[in-house]
C-alpha cells in the first residue's frame, strides 16, 4: 500500500512538473508594472514586455508591445497621429482613455485592452486568462470570441466571405494553378473587419513576419492574430460604418493615384504572345471584329532567353517601332519583369548589378542565388533605396522601347524549389533584416520601384500590376489573383477574392478571364467575360500550351456576347473612371462585397448570396456559374431596377430568376445616377460631344460626383480636373447638377438626361423653363444573331425611358420634373 502512494505521489510531482515547464514555454505580457502618461500617447511596463497605447485619431488606436521596444518603422503605415482630444483618466486597476468616438480601458491585472462606444458596449476585448503571449519568438494576441460574431477580409484569400471558423496564414507563395481551399496565396493583407451586435470594428496587423489569423479554427473560446517575429504591432479601427472603417484604414496604408485611363480598357493578355507578327495579328483582329481594346500584353517569350531588360531581337526586330505602331492602332503595350538577374558575364544589367551591390546577400556576404525562367539569378534588394535607384535607372530601358506599362511577377519572391533559406539578408532600409521579416514585403518594393521607375521615365502614368504585394499596395499598384484554373468555381472563387481585397481598399484589381490553366469551355468563358466586363481590371489571359483564348476563339455567339459586354464596359468608362476617383479621394473599392452597405443583414453572408457585389456604387452585379440554368438572388433593401428591362424588385427579398448564357444579371439600385459615353473602339478616340446621365427614380436622396481629367498626366493634382456633384432628390422632385470645380474642360459640351422609372414625364423645368423630354427606347445590348436554324432569334431587350439635352455649363443646373 505504502509502495503505491510513493508511486502516485512521484507520478502526480513527474506531471506538475512537466505541466509546469510546459507553461513556462508560454510567456504572458504578465501584470503592468509602471505607466507613463504622454499626450496621446500611454507607455505601459508589464512583468515582461513594453507596451504602448497611441492615439492616432478619434476612431483609430494602435497597440505596440514587445519584450524591448525598438525604433519604429513601417513599410504600409504612411499616417501620422492626427492631434486629437484624448481624456484619460487612470486608477490603481486601470487606465481609460475616451476620444469622442471611442472609449478604450486598459487592464493592469493582468494587462489587457477592451474597446468600447461611447454607449459602453463591447466593440472587442482582450481574451483574458490568455490576452498576449509569446511562445518562443512568435507573439499572439488573442481576443474574446462575441457571440455571433463574422469576420470579412484578409485580402487575397479563398474561402467564404465570413471567415469565422477558419484560419489563414500570410506568407507570400508562388501557387500556380492554386485550389479554392489553399492558402496561402500570393499576398499579405493582414487587416480584417469584425462584425456583432450591429458593431463592426477593424485590425490591422502591421508585422511583416509569416503571421496567423484564427477565428475560431479548432476552437471555441476565442479569435486570435500572431507573427513569428516582431512586434505584436495593431491598429484598432472603429467606425459605425464599415465604409468609414476602409477609409480610415486606408488613410493609414494609403490609397492609389488615378491610373492611366486606357488601363481601364479591355487587355488581350496570353502566355506568350510573339514574334511581332503575331501581335500584330492579334491587334488587327481585335480591330476587324469591332472588339474594343485599349492593351496588348507581353509574357517571357519577349525576353533574350528569359533575360530581364532585353529583347529578343530575332521575335521583336524593332520593339520600339513595334510599340509606336501598335499605339497608332491604339493599343498600349504592357510587359512582364521578374525580379531575377541571371548570372552571366557580360551580361550588362548582371555586371551593373554586381558593380553597384544591390542584391541581397547570405550572411558571409556573398549574394544569394536562385533559379528561375533564365536560369541562375541574384535578386536585387528592394528593401534597399539604393537597389530601388538602381533599378529605376534600368527601367529607363521600357521607356526607351515605347512600353506603357510593367507587371511585375514571381515577386513573392518565387525560385525553383520554393524554399529560399531564412538566412537571406535584406537591408529593410537600414534595419536590417532576415528573410524571415523581409519576404513579405518584398513584392510590394518591387512594385514601389517600379511605379517610381516608371514615372521619372514614361514622363506620364505608367500601369502598374503585381503579383505579389503587402498592405499599402494601393499606393503604387493595381493586383491580380495570380495564375488561377479554367474552372467554374476558381471563377467564382476569384469574385470573392477581389471583394476581399477591395475591403483593404486595394481598388483596382482583376482575375484572369477565361482562367490561366487549362482550358475553358465554350460557356464558361462567355461568362468569365461578362463578369470580367464588371471587374476593375479586365484582363483576358492563359497559359502557354493552352488553346487560343481571343474571344473569337469560342464561336461566333461567344464572339458576339463577348463583344456585348466589351462595349458595354467602354459605354460605362465615365461611370468606372469616377468610382477610380472616388477610390483615390475615401479608399473605396471599385469591386464591393454587399457587406459594405448591408453590414448587418445575415443574408449578404449566405453562402447563397455571398458572391454578389457592387460595380461602383450603382450596380449589383449577380455572378453565376455557367452551367446554372437558375438562380436565386438576394435583393437588399431598397428598389432594383433590372439593367435591361427596367423591371423592377423590391428589397428584403430572395428570388430565383432564369438565367442565361447571353445575360449575366445585373441590376441598378434605385435613386442611381450613372455616366455614360458614346461606344469607342478604344481609349485613344473621343467619344461624341454628349454625356449621358442615367437617373433611376428612388426614393432616398442619393448624391453622386462625377469626374474627368486628361486620363495620362498628373495635372489633376494641381487642379486640372473635371468635377461636379450631381444629386437626385425624390422629395424635391429634381435632378441638380453642381457648379463644375477644376480647370479642365470637360470631353462633352452636352449632357443628355435619361430618367427611367419615372412614367410619362412628358415635361421638366430648367431655369424656369418648361421644356418638352423625348421618349427614348434604352437599350444596353444588341441581339445576338439567329446562328441555330431551329431556333428563335433573340430580340432587342430595353426599355422606355424620357430623355432631355441640356447644354454642358459650368454653373449650377436644376432639373425639376
Amino acid at each position: 500500500m505504502k509502495t503505491s502512494i510513493q508511486f502516485f505521489t512521484t507520478l502526480l510531482t513527474f506531471l506538475v512538473m512537466n505541466f509546469n515547464t510546459a507553461k513556462s514555454q508560454v510567456l504572458t505580457i504578465g501584470n503592468v508594472k509602471s505607466t507613463a502618461i504622454d499626450g496621446q500617447t500611454i507607455t505601459v511596463i508589464t512583468d515582461n514586455t513594453q507596451t504602448q497605447i497611441t492615439v492616432y485619431s478619434p476612431n483609430i488606436i494602435r497597440v505596440r508591445t514587445d519584450k524591448v521596444l525598438n525604433k519604429d518603422f513601417s513599410y504600409a503605415v504612411i499616417a501620422q497621429p492626427i492631434k486629437t482630444k484624448v481624456n484619460i483618466i487612470q486608477t490603481d486597476n486601470d487606465i481609460t482613455l475616451t476620444t469622442d468616438s471611442i472609449k478604450a480601458i486598459i487592464y493592469k491585472t493582468p494587462f489587457s485592452v477592451a474597446f468600447y462606444t461611447l454607449a459602453g458596449e463591447v466593440i472587442n476585448q482582450d481574451e483574458l486568462g490568455l490576452t498576449t503571449s509569446y511562445v518562443g519568438d512568435e507573439v499572439t494576441t488573442y481576443k474574446k470570441m462575441q457571440p455571433a460574431e463574422r469576420f470579412i477580409g484578409l485580402g487575397e484569400k479563398n474561402g467564404d466571405l465570413d471567415r469565422k471558423g477558419n484560419g489563414y496564414t500570410h506568407w507570400n507563395s508562388d501557387v500556380s494553378g492554386y485550389s479554392t481551399g489553399q492558402d496561402p496565396l500570393y499576398s499579405t493583407i493582414p487587416f480584417y473587419i469584425g462584425i456583432h451586435h450591429n458593431i463592426n470594428y477593424g485590425i490591422f496587423l502591421d508585422n511583416t513576419y509569416q503571421s496567423d489569423f484564427n477565428f475560431g479554427a479548432s476552437n471555441n473560446r476565442f479569435s486570435s492574430f500572431s507573427a513569428q517575429g516582431g512586434e505584436m504591432n495593431y491598429y484598432f479601427i472603429y467606425h459605425q460604418q464599415l465604409a468609414d472603417i476602409i477609409t480610415s484604414y486606408t488613410a493609414l496604408t494609403g490609397r492609389m493615384k488615378m491610373p492611366p485611363l486606357w488601363s481601364l480598357g479591355y487587355q488581350q493578355n496570353r502566355y506568350s504572345y510573339y514574334p511581332e507578327t503575331e501581335v500584330f495579328r492579334i491587334a488587327q483582329t481585335l480591330r476587324e471584329k469591332k472588339i474594343p481594346a485599349d492593351g496588348i500584353t507581353l509574357d517571357i517569350h519577349y525576353m533574350d532567353n528569359y533575360k530581364l531588360f532585353t529583347w529578343d531581337k530575332t521575335r521583336f526586330q524593332n520593339p520600339l517601332e513595334m510599340t509606336k505602331k501598335l499605339e497608332g492602332m491604339g493599343f498600349k503595350t504592357t510587359v512582364i519583369v521578374d525580379p531575377g538577374i541571371k548570372v552571366e558575364a557580360k551580361y550588362p544589367a548582371y555586371e551593373r548589378g554586381v558593380k553597384d551591390n544591390i542584391f541581397i546577400k547570405y550572411p558571409d556576404s556573398t549574394n544569394y542565388t536562385g533559379q528561375v525562367w533564365p536560369g541562375w539569378c541574384h535578386f536585387p534588394d528592394f528593401t534597399s533605396e539604393k537597389a530601388r535607384n538602381w533599378w529605376k535607372k534600368e527601367s529607363a530601358f521600357f521607356a526607351q522601347s515605347g512600353v506603357s506599362g510593367i507587371w511585375n511577377d514571381m515577386n513573392e519572391i518565387a525560385t525553383w524549389g520554393q524554399k529560399m533559406p531564412s538566412n537571406i539578408l535584406y537591408d529593410y532600409d537600414g534595419f536590417k533584416a532576415t528573410n524571415k521579416q523581409a519576404h513579405n514585403v518584398y513584392g510590394i518594393q518591387m512594385a514601389r520601384a517600379s511605379f517610381e521607375g516608371a514615372v521619372e521615365t514614361m514622363k506620364k502614368r505608367p500601369f502598374i500590376l503585381t503579383r505579389a504585394a503587402y498592405s499599402g499596395i494601393q499606393r503604387y499598384s493595381a493586383m491580380w489573383t495570380g495564375d488561377n484554373r479554367s474552372e467554374e468555381n476558381h471563377m467564382i472563387a476569384g469574385v470573392r477574392m477581389m471583394n476581399s481585397m477591395g475591403l483593404a481598399g486595394i481598388a483596382f484589381t482583376g482575375m484572369d478571364i477565361g482562367g490561366f490553366t487549362g482550358n475553358p469551355s465554350i460557356n464558361l468563358y462567355a461568362r468569365w467575360i461578362q463578369i470580367g466586363a464588371f471587374n476593375p481590371y479586365f484582363r483576358n489571359h492563359t497559359a502557354i500550351n493552352s488553346k487560343s483564348s481571343e474571344p473569337w476563339s469560342y464561336g461566333e455567339e461567344v464572339l458576339e456576347i463577348s463583344r456585348n459586354y466589351i462595349n458595354l464596359r467602354y459605354q460605362l468608362l465615365p461611370y468606372l473612371y469616377s468610382a477610380f476617383y472616388e477610390a483615390t479621394q475615401n479608399g473605396q473599392p471599385v469591386m464591393r462585397t454587399l457587406a459594405i452597405d448591408n453590414t448587418f443583414d445575415a443574408k449578404v453572408y449566405d453562402t447563397q448570396f455571398q458572391n454578389q457585389y457592387f460595380y461602383g456604387s450603382s450596380f449589383m452585379v449577380a455572378p453565376f456559374e455557367s452551367t446554372e440554368k437558375f438562380g436565386k438572388i438576394y435583393f437588399p433593401k431598397g428598389l432594383w431596377y433590372n439593367l435591361y428591362t427596367a423591371e423592377t424588385e423590391k428589397g428584403n427579398q430572395e428570388k430565383i430568376v432564369p438565367l442565361s448564357l447571353q445575360k449575366l444579371p445585373v441590376y441598378v439600385k434605385g435613386s442611381s445616377i450613372i455616366p455614360m459615353q458614346s461606344l469607342v473602339q478604344n481609349t485613344s478616340i473621343k467619344p461624341t460631344d454628349t454625356l449621358t446621365i442615367h437617373v433611376f427614380k428612388g426614393d432616398i436622396e442619393n448624391s453622386y460626383v462625377y469626374y474627368e481629367d486628361d486620363g495620362e498626366s498628373y495635372n489633376y493634382e494641381k487642379g486640372a480636373f473635371y468635377k461636379r456633384s450631381i444629386t437626385y432628390n425624390p422629395t424635391k422632385k429634381t435632378v441638380t447638377f453642381g457648379k463644375v470645380e477644376g480647370s479642365y474642360k470637360s470631353n462633352f459640351s452636352k449632357i443628355k438626361l435619361v430618367l427611367t422609372g419615372f412614367g410619362n414625364t412628358s415635361t421638366v423645368k430648367i431655369a424656369g423653363k418648361q421644356m418638352d423630354t423625348q421618349t427614348e427606347f434604352v437599350s444596353f445590348l444588341e441581339p445576338i444573331s439567329k446562328f441555330n436554324p431551329q431556333s428563335d432569334a433573340t430580340k432587342r431587350e430595353g426599355y422606355n425611358g424620357k430623355s432631355i439635352i441640356i447644354k454642358n455649363d459650368g454653373g449650377e443646373i436644376v432639373v425639376g420634373f
